[in-house]
């Protein structure tokens, strides 16, 4: 939690994380910092620190390494194909799992799903993913219910979101559960985030 005493909320970014996988909850979660009475406050870490390109060539400077971020009340884990890295690295599959034992809700967008599960914390839970992963999440833990139809599947202590844009709903949904329905709302219209797709 914050030095403050608020809900601490952090969303790791890495090389060719997915652009809005990162940015769309940061922004509902930072709009809540403004309609809140909790103090939450969401910030982004890489595990060294250092700045990272994004998987369409944006560039992001995070506010902390993984050393330095302190404990978390939520852990938002991005997708994207540098997933692909994480996936195959045992280190930072150890990390995630020491992470989970201090992390009341651990959270993922899209592939960010399929780290989880190789991490093993997704064993035998519902979840999600992009649709077209869906198959990838059952090969890494055939245990794993996937949940082909939600936009976020809500599982208590892990919470994991379709694809891209379904990251939006998840962060409006942990508003909704962490504080009210009522304050989500408000996030949402300070944010003007009403879908109504024109093609």
């Amino acid at each position: 939690m914050s030095t403050d005493g608020g809900l601490h909320l952090g969303i790791l970014v890495f090389d060719d994380a997915e652009e809005l996988d990162v940015v769309g909850p940061f922004e509902v979660l930072a709009a809540w910092e403004q309609h809140s009475d909790l103090k939450p406050q969401v910030s982004t870490f890489s595990r060294d620190g250092e700045g990272v390109r994004l998987a369409k060539g944006l560039r992001l400077v995070p506010a902390h390494s993984a050393d330095d971020v302190g404990p978390l009340h939520v852990l938002v884990y991005p997708g994207g194909w540098g997933t692909r890295a994480m996936i195959a690295d045992p280190t930072h599959l150890e990390w995630l799992r020491q992470v989970r034992l201090q992390t009341p809700i651990l959270a993922s967008v899209c592939t960010g799903a399929l780290v989880l599960a190789a991490a093993g914390l997704l064993a035998g839970r519902p979840a999600t993913t992009h649709r077209d992963h869906y198959d990838e999440l059952a090969d890494i833990d055939p245990s794993v219910v996937v949940d082909t139809e939600a936009r976020f599947v809500d599982d208590g202590d892990v919470v994991t979101a379709a694809g891209v844009s379904a990251g939006i709903d998840m962060a409006l949904h942990l508003v909704a559960r962490l504080e009210s329905p009522e304050v989500a709302r408000a996030v949402r219209r300070a944010i003007q985030y009403d879908p109504a797709p024109p093609v």
